[in-house]
């Protein structure tokens, strides 16, 4: 059968203290189910850690108001290298991570009233830029997708701006593995939006979505997704992660859910876009196993593919989800999904 792309799974995010992270998105932006705490060795990624197996801590929080989740990740035997100049709009990699919110004038008076962050005006009532504490640029967008209510109005992640060098040739393999069908072509101008990031360049932007929904395993939850793609003209872009490591400060993959990996895999090569990692089988991160894989996007930029096999419920009572017992192409139970609250973080790890 042909794959299954359920969602957005995930933003890799490369930091120096995986919990304060966790901290933080959880209070103000409402990750708080923490779905994997794991230490380990990134035993398959050496190609982009220069060959040595490093250790790591990974932690998995969601947003069960609707969403992508956030991998939180740490370097624990080295420490995680910055970049070298200022991140551009239209540097080559993931410049913005998307959140949605289902109120977006709350969010933003939310956010702004920490009085710590650098947080836009809103924009055409759809959305606001604001920079993390550790200086990672994000876009909340007011977005109708409502999976469960929470006490939270903002929800999961719902995309990625992405820096291309070509952005006819990433559209294209944005559409062609990944089913973003719908391309809305944004005119050629300034991105008055952000100018810290932008600053007076010309950019090419379009933004990709599916017209249709695939429906299985964690896809309701996932909800819809947008991927932005934005190409700077009149410089020449930096690559983000130019002589770093995987796991380094920033975005470092954007993850999605998927059903099917060896046909994907098959696509991947027709595309000329090969898995450049592949777990091959079982992969178990903590309490949580699948497999997972990983292709390049025309400049680069890393993608990951998670096949899960297994979410944890609860450990104590040895409940799990075993998704490999079910229908591929049928939702998991809305009901089912909404157990994962057990794993909720009402205070500080």
């Amino acid at each position: 059968m042909n794959y299954i792309i359920n969602g957005i799974q995930q933003i890799g995010i490369g930091v120096a203290n995986a919990k304060e992270v966790f901290n933080w998105y959880r209070t103000y932006l409402g990750f708080d189910i923490l779905v994997f705490d794991d230490v380990a060795r990134a035993t398959l990624m050496k190609q982009y850690t220069n060959q040595k197996e490093e250790e790591r801590h990974a932690l998995l929080a969601l947003n069960l108001q609707g969403g992508g989740g956030l991998e939180i990740w740490q370097f624990t035997n080295r420490l995680p290298a910055a970049v070298s100049n200022d991140i551009s709009l239209g540097d080559l990699g993931i410049n913005v991570m998307k959140l949605r919110t289902s109120n977006i004038k709350t969010t933003h008076e939310r956010l702004r009233k920490l009085g710590t962050l650098e947080v836009s005006d809103i924009f055409d009532n759809t959305h606001f830029f604001f920079q993390d504490p550790w200086s990672n640029w994000v876009q909340i967008v007011e977005n109708d997708y409502i999976f469960t209510n929470t006490k939270c109005t903002s929800s999961g992640v719902l995309g990625a701006i992405i820096g291309v060098s070509d952005i006819a040739r990433s559209s294209n393999f944005f559409q062609n593995l990944l089913g973003y069908d719908v391309v809305i072509d944004k005119p050629t101008d300034t991105y008055f939006d952000l100018p810290l990031l932008a600053g007076n360049h010309i950019y090419k932007r379009v933004l990709l979505r599916h017209s249709k929904r695939e429906a299985g395993g964690f896809s309701e939850l996932y909800g819809p997704s947008e991927i932005e793609l934005i190409q700077v003209l009149e410089r020449e872009p930096n690559r983000i992660f130019e002589n770093r490591l995987w796991g380094d400060l920033g975005y470092i993959h954007l993850c999605f859910d998927v059903y099917g990996m060896d046909a994907m895999k098959q696509k991947a090569e027709k595309c000329d876009q090969n898995f450049t990692v592949d777990s091959s089988e079982s992969f178990d991160m903590g309490e949580a196993a699948g497999r997972f894989a990983y292709v390049e996007d025309p400049d680069g930029t890393l993608i990951e593919l998670v096949e899960t096999h297994k979410v944890p419920i609860s450990k104590k009572l040895g409940i799990h989800i075993d998704l490999k017992r079910r229908n591929p192409q049928k939702p998991i139970p809305a009901w089912l999904v909404k157990t994962m609250r057990i794993h909720r973080k009402t205070k500080n790890i």
